[in-house]
């Protein structure tokens, strides 16, 4: 069974902003999250952003994250936000969006 992949709007827009070979890289990775959602890790509530139910997978040796939910009802993920780890921006990015 595939799932389905929805991007937040803003998610969307960081994917698009990538330079083209970590952009190819992201799409591999959402790629393998159609057809093995549970492959990234789970995140919870850490420094100041409560992500729990969302998780997260690497992308460029662990400079790029992809935060997305699972829904399994739907047969889903839902992509909140793409972006670097720097200063956690992506999980505060992440967390404005929830």
């Amino acid at each position: 069974m595939s799932y389905k992949i929805f991007f937040h709007p803003q998610a969307v827009q960081e994917l698009h902003r990538l330079e083209g070979s970590v952009k190819r890289l992201v799409l591999k990775q959402i790629a393998k999250l159609s057809r093995s959602p549970l492959l990234g890790e789970e995140l919870g509530n850490r420094n100041g952003f409560n992500l729990t139910g969302y998780r997260k997978m690497y992308v460029d040796k662990k400079r790029v994250r992809i935060v997305y939910r699972v829904r399994h009802e739907t047969v889903e993920v839902f992509i909140i936000a793409i972006g670097k780890r720097g200063d956690m921006e992506v999980y505060g990015d992440a967390a404005r969006r929830v």
